[in-house]
């Protein structure tokens, strides 16, 4: 092995960007400098341009850390066969010299070991690499999976045609004044490369590309504008939180959370990772970014939720107005009726589902409610005793209502229907699926498929918003509930929910007895106002989040106050409507093919309709 060698990295004299700030690198930076980063740059010499039929005959390689060649790799090989006519013109490598050569199997081996823990970098890297890869797995060699950087994508990013008429690495030498003169052999064409990786580097340097990472995305086109605040990223601290990206007015143009690390996260947004053309226009705005560390990866997608409805960033697509969420309700009159409205009172009596994400959804639900059950569909309020100059409408007629309106069906008849749409609504969603059902079968058989799928979409919507009030009424009526999570570590995530808000969120390791820290969460934990069910004290989507979060694998409760369960038969424990609707079909499978009047299994008395009366 020759002497080492000290070359002064070229990156290390760079300028900064014109309008770039200047940062001190600290060592809570993520990444590896480049300067700290082992590179192992190898050529090779082939009998071709094939892997799968051509061999390697010479293997050269210089390993270099920071400027300084740290060893040199080189070798001939026997390829097993006589090397071409045209390849001995072109390397000057004969079958004669190659006589007596380690084969491959020596060779990969002590190549491995050269290159261990190290960057690979070549002139046309999928040549060299690929190359390698097929020897590894002829010989049972496990390929150690190196990051690759390849010197051709580097200079087609800053090395402009009028500089050099291509990117061969003998004009890249050539340009750059390398210290040796590439001669198709191995060892002189690595120690070219290595003069052409330093000098593309230099080049790199003021767009941004200071760290190991940063060469992944290097050659994307990423614009020098986007790449240069990367900076913007340093110092963020490497633990999940919440980021604020602030505009030039102090303004909060976007906020966004990370489970992991706050520094990779926001960094990522300054690589062709990020793909989206509106976060491309808000980092060109933005100029600072604030981290909100957080404890645990539940409390920064809480964050993340409070602090969009608090703040109301113009890049944030996120639901940011939760009181304009419908509900489904069914009224407390002395006729009830569904509605759609937008917020959940105290009446007695009422009964809510939801909150839906539209309106529209909010009003498929009361569609299928009223395919499902013969409750009145009018808006207008009817006294308890119907008016004798009062009419029926024509849903009367085809047999969907029972015409409370007109008096021919008696408080006591109506309030058999208002109880099975009650329960349908807060435990068994079994009618409904029932009546869609068997809907769904006529409309199949008659080959009328729009149909079908507004019927089934209508379901699906009733279970959906059927399923989410379900979930969230116990943890509405729950004054305080403690949970507990093991994580990896051997440590504990503990939360304390109160009325489905998150009020308080900690984190122990496995020395730490986690009561202590219970009973401090439990003292200093947020004040929470009891709501009205099933409305929680939180955003909706805070309480799915928590929900989420308690219903996973390994979550142990610690203390509940009240009670925290589930109706058996509720629409959450129906995980797909379409599989719901199929396995009650296939058990009806033996009966013919007809539509028989939606309420007849409820004894509810109606007019009579033809069969599949819309």
């Amino acid at each position: 092995m020759p002497p080492v060698r000290r070359l002064r990295p070229v990156w290390a004299d760079a300028s900064p960007a014109p309008g770039a700030r200047p940062v001190q690198p600290s060592l809570e930076d993520l990444g590896t400098p480049l300067s700290d980063v082992t590179f192992v740059v190898v050529d090779l010499e082939t009998t071709g341009g094939t892997p799968a039929e051509c061999a390697i005959t010479e293997i050269g390689a210089v390993k270099v850390r920071g400027g300084e060649v740290l060893g040199e790799f080189q070798t001939l090989v026997d390829p097993g066969g006589p090397v071409p006519p045209f390849i001995q013109v072109l390397t000057g490598i004969t079958t004669s010299m190659l006589v007596g050569a380690p084969r491959i199997e020596e060779v990969l081996p002590s190549f491995l070991e050269f290159s261990r823990g190290a960057v690979l970098v070549a002139h046309n890297a999928p040549f060299d690499v690929g190359f390698l890869k097929a020897a590894a797995a002829r010989t049972g060699h496990a390929w150690p999976g190196h990051r690759v950087v390849d010197t051709v994508r580097l200079a087609r990013r800053v090395v402009t045609r009028d500089e050099a008429p291509n990117h061969k690495l003998s004009s890249l030498a050539a340009l750059f004044g390398a210290s040796v003169t590439p001669n198709h052999r191995a060892l002189s064409d690595a120690r070219a490369t290595v003069d052409v990786l330093h000098a593309l580097l230099g080049r790199l340097a003021p767009l941004g590309v200071t760290h190991l990472e940063d060469l992944a995305t290097a050659t994307d086109p990423v614009p020098s504008d986007v790449r240069r605040k990367r900076t913007l990223a340093d110092g963020l601290p490497d633990a999940p939180g919440v980021y604020l990206f602030r505009g030039p007015r102090d303004e909060v143009l976007y906020v966004g959370t990370s489970t992991t690390s706050l520094r990779q996260r926001v960094r990522s947004y300054f690589t062709a990772a990020e793909k989206r053309r509106r976060m491309t226009e808000m980092v060109r705005i933005a100029e600072r970014v604030d981290p909100v560390v957080c404890a645990t990866p539940l409390e920064a997608r809480v964050r993340e939720l409070r602090l969009i409805t608090e703040h109301s960033p113009r890049y944030n697509r996120r639901s940011r107005f939760p009181e304009r969420m419908p509900w489904v309700r069914l009224t407390a009159e002395p006729y009830p009726r569904l509605s759609v409205v937008r917020e959940v009172r105290a009446d007695e009596g009422t009964v809510h589902i939801g909150p839906f994400g539209s309106t529209s959804s909010a009003q498929l639900a009361v569609d299928a409610l009223h395919e499902s059950f013969p409750v009145r569909q009018c808006t207008r309020r009817l006294p308890l005793v119907a008016s004798p100059s009062a009419s029926a409408c024509v849903l009367a007629e085809l047999g969907r209502c029972g015409a409370p309106c007109t008096g021919h069906q008696s408080p006591v008849e109506y309030g058999v229907v208002v109880e099975l749409v009650r329960a349908a609504m807060l435990s068994d969603p079994r009618p409904v699926i029932r009546a869609h059902a068997d809907r769904l079968t006529w409309l199949v058989a008659q080959e009328r498929f729009e149909e079908a799928a507004s019927v089934r979409d209508r379901l699906a919507s009733f279970l959906r918003g059927a399923a989410r009030a379900q979930r969230f009424e116990p943890l509405a009526r729950c004054p305080e509930l403690v949970a507990a999570r093991r994580v990896d570590d051997g440590g504990w995530e503990i939360v304390l929910v109160r009325y489905g808000r998150l009020a308080g969120t900690a984190r122990t390791d496995r020395a730490t007895d986690p009561r202590p820290v219970v009973a401090t969460l439990q003292s200093t934990g947020e004040h929470v106002t009891a709501p009205v069910a099933p409305c929680t004290a939180a955003h909706p989507e805070e309480t799915d989040l928590v929900l989420t979060w308690l219903e996973q694998p390994g979550v142990r409760l610690v203390e509940v106050d009240g009670g925290w369960a589930a109706p058996v038969r509720s629409a959450q424990a129906v995980r797909d409507p379409v599989a719901a609707v199929a396995s009650l079909t296939h058990a009806r499978s033996a009966v013919p093919v007809v539509v028989p009047h939606p309420w007849a299994d409820h004894g509810v008395p109606v007019v009579a309709a033809p069969p599949g009366a819309a």
